[in-house]
């Protein structure tokens, strides 16, 4: 049985005196009626005892009924949330997934691609196999075939290049026309496609598989570049260019190393400098004014007005 706190029996005392003193006025106060009173004030006292212990009651359950509610709300905010990551992680593991295949699906075309246009000729006379693409075979394919380009290290820059009338198409096709991340290798609309201009830009992109123009931010390294300072370009006309870099480093998109027209042999000339100047070390590969370069554009993947360049300067 539950003890009666001290606060509680005083008021019990209290109100029985009140009644008693009330009860008096009214009725006779013989031995019986003290024996009624004592019957009636401890029945009111049991009657106030029970008030209280339910009000306690009431209070608890209504205490315990908001404790339930509350814990009720955190599981269904705590489910909402664990549905919403769920939601997220399926989400992300998709695209992740879609990036792979699509990647996947645009290296096996260029494969193809290699596979079926170059022929490497081992020669036992020289220290160099002969490299030989089959552009008629490219052209069949798309007509804005416009050049190959390779490095002999890295291997992976093994490209076909396409020239067409803007900047836009080849940035999400493929050289098949396929939609892809992986786009295509492509030279500036406003350049000829032959190499014949003094700077002659080409693009490709940085992807994260390593294809494109991924590898030419090897070039951040001269120690690399000591090693594989010549790429090479070949056209349809049967002309095989070997170009030697002589600058390479991260530039904004408006820089100077995107200018394409030059008024004078002292306007190429100033260019050249300043595209030094811009290249992440010093080559000490000369540059004459009457030289034909190429400069080759990536994206570094780090600020979006950000390009990895590397410029070549043609030699014989």
């Amino acid at each position: 049985m539950r003890k009666e706190h001290k606060y509680e029996k005083a008021y019990s005392e209290r109100r029985v005196r009140r009644y008693k003193k009330h009860y008096k006025k009214y009725y006779k106060t013989d031995e019986e009626d003290e024996f009624e009173e004592d019957d009636i004030f401890e029945q009111l006292e049991r009657e106030h005892g029970g008030r209280r212990r339910n009000q306690r009651k009431d209070g608890g359950s209504a205490s315990e009924n908001r404790r339930n509610k509350k814990s009720n709300i955190n599981f269904l905010i705590s489910n909402i949330v664990l549905v919403i990551a769920l939601c997220v992680f399926a989400y992300s593991s998709f695209q992740l997934v879609k990036i792979y295949l699509e990647y996947m699906e645009g290296d096996k075309e260029y494969e193809k691609i290699q596979n079926l246009a170059v022929e490497i000729i081992e020669e036992s006379n020289t220290k160099e196999d002969i490299f030989q693409v089959d552009f008629e075979a490219l052209k069949k394919i798309n007509g804005d075939t416009a050049a190959w380009i390779r490095f002999v290290n890295p291997e992976q820059i093994n490209y076909p290049i396409v020239h067409c009338m803007n900047n836009e198409t080849y940035l999400t096709k493929t050289f098949e026309t396929n939609d892809n991340k992986l786009g295509a290798i492509f030279i500036d609309a406003r350049n000829k496609k032959d190499m014949s201009d003094y700077n002659t830009i080409i693009y490709g992109h940085n992807m994260n598989n390593g294809s494109m123009f991924a590898k030419l931010l090897n070039y951040q390294d001269k120690t690399f570049w000591e090693k594989n300072r010549y790429f090479y370009i070949y056209t349809p006309d049967g002309i095989t260019r070997k170009y030697e870099i002589f600058a390479a480093g991260v530039v904004k998109d408006t820089a100077a190393n995107y200018q394409l027209t030059f008024v004078s042999g002292e306007e190429f000339t100033n260019f050249i400098e300043k595209v030094k100047q811009s290249s992440a070390y010093d080559t000490g590969v000369l540059v004459d004014a009457a030289a034909k370069t190429v400069t080759l554009s990536t994206c570094t993947n780090e600020d979006e007005d950000e390009r990895f360049v590397v410029h070549g300067v043609e030699i014989q």
